[in-house]
């Protein structure tokens, strides 16, 4: 599973946003924080607003701040607002013209990894992953820097 760059960036917005409590924060000052495209992240910001996770203020001195409690943005909830279909493979998206369509079974079971995946992140609010305005003080990290994936040992099929 791959998240689109529209939902990374919808959690980095909302991590920040949360970090800030109350003090509203601007496209730029996020833009400049995770170095990254102002003009992504404004099409970001508008799609977290229409969807009642930021609270936006127009304005000179405008900016943004959270919609609601870090424990009420739900990470799944954001997730299904923010990915645009879920296609993990040809069958699952319109175009479909995979010649084993009607009896292929990968789909069951992509479906179940797929339906796993997004109950995982059902179980988390913002408020379990918060991080502090300090954090983001930190140097960034050094080029080539990777935490993931962590995938378990494999193990034979059936077991």
């Amino acid at each position: 599973m791959h998240l689109t760059t529209l939902s990374d960036y919808a959690l980095r917005v909302l991590f920040y946003a949360a970090a800030a409590k109350d003090r509203l924060v601007t496209v730029e000052e996020t833009a400049r924080v995770y170095r990254i495209s102002r003009s992504h992240l404004m099409k970001v910001v508008n799609i977290l607003t229409r969807a009642g996770y930021l609270k936006g203020v127009r304005g000179r001195a405008g900016g943004f701040t959270l919609a609601k409690s870090p424990g009420e943005v739900n990470l799944g909830a954001v997730l299904r607002a923010t990915e645009p279909d879920f296609g993990l493979v040809e069958c699952f998206t319109a175009g479909n013209r995979c010649a084993i369509t009607g009896c292929c079974k990968l789909p069951m079971v992509l479906n179940d990894a797929l339906n796993a995946f997004v109950a995982t992140f059902d179980r988390y609010t913002l408020a379990d992953i918060l991080l502090s305005e300090r954090d983001f003080l930190a140097p960034p990290p050094k080029p080539g820097r990777v935490r993931g994936p962590l995938l378990p040992e494999s193990r034979p099929a059936g077991r």
